[in-house]
């Protein structure tokens, strides 16, 4: 199926790994120009080398910290005229209530709750100015199945469904559509992190994490977040809006999954 994705220009935010890596991949595979978002400058070098060394497509990094308003508005000013914009930045600890104190709580949320919405409200007037454009939130299916011991990531994401969904109900209106996508366990450094947080709290041994992947159904894989997106992103999802799509496998609905 051509996703007729074929010179758009597309910013990808938490660009540099996992899933915000394999996104900006697949839309490169699919054609897009590319703006490309992270913390650390090296790594977006390694990722823009990678995908323009498989791609003939143009691709502009970005070295920002998008956990600060300014910068993300100074980011949305630099990407002016981008068809499409990937919120992917942020990285919610694991940890119940106590675990999280208030100062890394408001930390993360600053970087992937509060970035969200920053990114959103940036490039919204110039989308809606020119009548097209698509938003795709990568969020995470601890907002529709929250968890004591993922306390701070469920509140936020739950948060970022309403928020899409609030937006996107009336967006295309504006010719504009606001989508996201819930992935669960997904094979990728966070996971491992994640996983070791949970190791320590259950065996007291977070070198135990391996034992805590689940097999049924089986963690899913970046690339699968990677091609929800770009479908979403595409026309061939142009009556989508507001729609929160869950990729875990059905772990959500699978009594005893963690």
């Amino acid at each position: 199926m051509d996703l007729n994705l074929r010179g758009k220009l597309a910013l990808v935010t938490g660009a540099s790994k996992g899933i915000g890596l394999a996104c900006a991949r697949q839309l490169a595979e699919e054609g897009c120009d590319l703006h490309l978002a992270a913390r650390t400058k090296a790594d977006l070098e390694k990722a823009k080398e990678s995908i323009q060394a498989r791609h003939n497509v143009s691709v502009t990094i970005h070295p920002v910290d998008l956990s600060n308003g300014d910068s993300a508005r100074s980011l949305a000013a630099a990407c002016s005229g981008i068809d499409i914009l990937v919120n992917n930045a942020g990285a919610i600890p694991a940890g119940d209530l106590q675990a999280i104190d208030e100062a890394r709580w408001r930390q993360a949320w600053d970087l992937k709750v509060f970035g969200y919405v920053n990114m959103c409200r940036a490039v919204y007037p110039a989308m809606k100015a020119r009548g097209k454009g698509v938003i795709v939130n990568v969020l995470g299916a601890a907002g529709e199945r929250p968890t004591w011991g993922y306390i701070a990531g469920s509140a936020g994401n739950a948060s970022l469904m309403a928020f899409t969904r609030g937006m996107g109900g009336t967006s295309l209106v504006d010719g504009v559509r606001i989508v996201a996508c819930n992935p669960g366990l997904i094979r990728t450094e966070r996971m491992e992190t994640m996983l070791r947080a949970r190791a320590q709290d259950k065996f007291g041994d977070p070198g135990r994490w391996q034992e805590l992947i689940p097999v049924n159904p089986p963690v899913g894989t970046p690339e699968q977040c990677a091609d929800l997106v770009a479908f979403l992103a595409s026309d061939r999802a142009s009556h989508i809006a507001g729609t929160v799509v869950t990729i875990d496998g059905g772990a959500a609905h699978f009594a005893g999954v963690l």
